[in-house]
């Protein structure tokens, strides 16, 4: 699937819970500059009033199928016409029963089944419901029918419950969203992503590590995902959460990070190494604390395994992606180190703008040369990296 500027969704809303979620889903949606025409169920009704979402979106909300604001009375044709999905969140096991039956019987699923765009539903139930086999008939067909469903979520419930049937929250419905408009350039492919620092222990509290957040390999490892690549993330330790389908190995030290990726690269197509690993580890830190005294403290490091260096080198390596964050002379350390390393591509950016920053600039080094990448979110610079990953790697696998 190539990409789609995503401009316009008609918003569903059925009756249940989350209904209250779906506000705050469309707020998000409009806030990203996104057009929302918000269409309710009677239920829908009882849990949030029309004039929420009319106030959010800006838009009169529709629920009855013989609105007389459409002049041609065809609300269920001329509201999705010019709409690039419909997305129903939350999506009740009432309304996934009569898409998977093919029902018309109020505006929300005549639409859908009028519909000429993308249909994504969110589900959101009691687990019970959610478990049922004529709702695991219903999933399973809806599938079939190529009907994308987003979740659910295990949690707490309204009920009190806990397992599987929440809806998901609204700051992942828009991502994923979003992720079903970008290219599906790796489709197919398995991701292998390092992120984060490392953390090199001195005693049972201290150690060396480094200023990296995450941010950077943790974009990468979604934009791979969005791209439409299995992706496994190899992290050292971050606050930040993983993206929800990616497979997350959290380790802390560099010798941890480097058996982690020695046992997923023969599976790996590619590897986009963007963790910054602490060069250096101690040679023999103190299980204990040490304690503080008026004497000089002497530490003696050795040099920790270079990882990158190591995939590269196989017999068959995945296609390798390295990352140099330099303080100086940016190009010409990162071009050396490309070379070195005998990389295809190496992304180089100034360290003192990009560590915990939200944005960045990038510089691409490959055997064509450099390719400049402007300022931008490290979201939107990830999803240009995956791109140009994904040019090279096709046009060596043609």
């Amino acid at each position: 699937m190539e990409a789609t500027t995503l401009q316009r969704i008609v918003l569903g809303v059925t009756g249940g819970v989350a209904a209250y979620k779906a506000a705050e889903l469309a707020r998000l949606l409009v806030k990203r500059g996104i057009d929302v025409q918000t269409v309710m169920t009677e239920a829908a009704t009882r849990f949030v009033a029309p004039a929420t979402f009319q106030a959010l979106t800006g838009r009169p909300v529709f629920t009855d199928l013989w609105d007389e604001r459409i002049d041609n009375g065809m609300a269920h044709i001329d509201l999705t016409r010019d709409a690039d999905a419909v997305l129903v969140a939350p999506a009740s096991a009432d309304f996934l029963a009569k898409l998977a039956q093919g029902a018309a019987s109020d505006l929300l699923s005549t639409l859908c089944l009028a519909r000429s765009c993308a249909l994504l539903a969110a589900p959101a139930m009691n687990l019970q419901m959610w478990e049922q086999p004529a709702s695991r008939r219903n999933v399973a067909q809806l599938k079939a029918d190529g009907v994308v469903l987003l979740g659910p979520a295990a949690g707490e419930q309204a009920c009190g419950e806990v397992g599987p049937g929440r809806m998901l929250e609204p700051e992942e419905l828009v991502e994923a969203l979003e992720a079903y408009f970008q290219p599906k350039r790796l489709r197919g492919l398995r991701v292998l992503v390092t992120a984060g620092p490392t953390f090199e222990a001195i005693d049972a509290v201290r150690g060396i590590t480094n200023l990296s957040s995450g941010k950077m390999g943790y974009a990468v490892a979604r934009a791979a995902l969005e791209a439409g690549a299995e992706v496994t993330l190899v992290s050292g330790p971050t606050a930040l959460a993983p993206p929800r389908e990616a497979r997350l190995i959290s380790v802390v030290s560099a010798q941890q990070m480097l058996e982690a990726v020695e046992a997923e690269a023969d599976r790996a197509d590619i590897f986009i190494s963007v963790a910054a690993v602490a060069d250096y580890y101690v040679l023999n830190p103190s299980e204990q604390k040490i304690k503080k005294d008026a004497h000089i403290l002497t530490l003696e490091l050795a040099p920790n395994p270079d990882i990158l260096a190591n995939i590269g080198s196989r017999e068959r390596p995945p296609f390798c992606v390295g990352f140099a964050a330099e303080s100086e002379n940016v190009e010409e350390y990162a071009e050396l180190k490309r070379r070195r390393k005998h990389l295809p591509l190496i992304v180089a950016n100034a360290v003192q703008e990009a560590v915990g920053a939200d944005e960045v600039a990038l510089l691409l080094l490959d055997d064509a040369g450099r390719h400049e990448l402007a300022r931008a979110d490290k979201l939107s610079q990830a999803r240009r990296l995956i791109a140009h990953i994904a040019r090279l790697y096709n046009a060596r696998h043609q």
